[in-house]
């Protein structure tokens, strides 16, 4: 057996004849309008079985009112501040968990997904214990066959996270499902017992790594993440401009150094260390002609901020939200392992 899922001729019943829950959260942050159209694209999924949750995470611009009046289905929960993406997303696992949902699927709002995908995603999911999370292929929305991800990487150096694909053409050359080292918060699904055994997602993080954390805090507990190939989704981040702004790159570097201090080994941190020295230089470097160079400063900052900011526990659910079966067995993880 080569290690990938088995299960993509499956319905989308489980075992016992029925569709599981799903509860599909969208974190938003004063994006009303590209709200809207992540809700337009989300409501036209195929599965059956699933509900639209908002998360209004202290917008100012009168999202909530219009979630409320144009899609009036939708479950809203609002928050009076900013809990940064972490806080957010945590007040929509709290909500789904205490409804009793068998999936959550973590959503950014500037989003347009394939009608499919959420068939797709649990195809891979639903037949295997071993697999906690799994996320989509995503593209740029403005470069319709350009990959923006295919699965997540994680390594020790001046940025913890990379996307594999990040900026290809697609061709064909990642459709195969495949285990990954994380996935995107952009787009993830999470099994029930996952997220009961591993806890919430971590607001120590804020804005960056905070999908990275959680991937790795579950697979702690035996549990694999997993990139599946024919589940669509295009992402409205610009392949031209990027995200290297000051705002952006301060959380990434805070949330790198986080990353480093909670789980590298002595020499993973030599490493890492050893990049950022050597690279923020050069970012300056090439940031400066397009007058961009405040981006490389804001990035030492914030690694600077995380070497300095109290490292606290991860937080937990309540027990009354404990899993219902045990971590997945370690004989049949070792025996499908992909390798990877």
């Amino acid at each position: 057996m080569s290690g990938e899922p088995q299960g993509r001729d499956l319905q989308d019943q489980d075992l016992h004849g029925r569709c599981p829950r799903v509860a599909a959260i969208v974190l938003s942050y004063n994006g009303r309008e590209v709200t809207l159209e992540a809700l337009e694209s989300l409501s036209h999924m195929s599965y059956p079985n699933y509900d639209l949750i908002v998360v209004d995470n202290g917008s100012t611009d009168g999202t909530y009112e219009a979630v409320e009046e144009t899609f009036p289905a939708v479950t809203l929960l609002r928050t009076e501040t900013n809990l940064g993406a972490a806080g957010g997303c945590n007040l929509g696992i709290r909500h789904a968990m205490e409804s009793g949902y068998d999936y959550l699927l973590i959503l950014n709002n500037d989003i347009e997904v394939d009608r499919d995908m959420l068939s797709e995603l649990l195809a891979v999911i639903q037949p295997d214990p071993t697999i906690g999370c799994v996320g989509p292929k995503e593209y740029f929305y403005g470069d319709r066959q350009r990959i923006w991800s295919a699965g997540g990487i994680l390594r020790f150096r001046e940025s913890i996270t990379t996307e594999r694909g990040s900026g290809q053409i697609d061709q064909g050359q990642f459709d195969r499902d495949a285990e990954v080292d994380y996935i995107n918060g952009c787009a993830m699904l999470m099994r029930r017992e996952a997220v009961a055994q591993t806890g919430l997602w971590d607001p120590l993080f804020h804005l960056a790594v905070e999908d990275a954390d959680f991937c790795t805090r579950m697979k702690t507990h035996g549990f694999r993440c997993w990139y599946v190939h024919r589940a669509k989704l295009w992402h409205m981040v610009s392949y031209a401009t990027g995200v290297y702004k000051p705002g952006k790159t301060f959380q990434t570097g805070r949330s790198t150094a986080l990353y480093m201090r909670r789980y590298a080994n002595p020499w993973q941190k030599l490493t890492t260390l050893a990049f950022v020295a050597l690279t923020l230089p050069l970012a300056f470097l090439r940031e400066l002609p397009k007058g961009n160079q405040g981006a490389a400063i804001s990035k030492a900052k914030g690694f600077l901020d995380g070497l300095r900011a109290p490292m606290t526990a991860p937080p937990q659910l309540a027990a009354s939200q404990a899993p219902s079966q045990e971590s997945p067995d370690k004989s049949m993880m070792d025996s499908r392992s992909s390798g990877n």
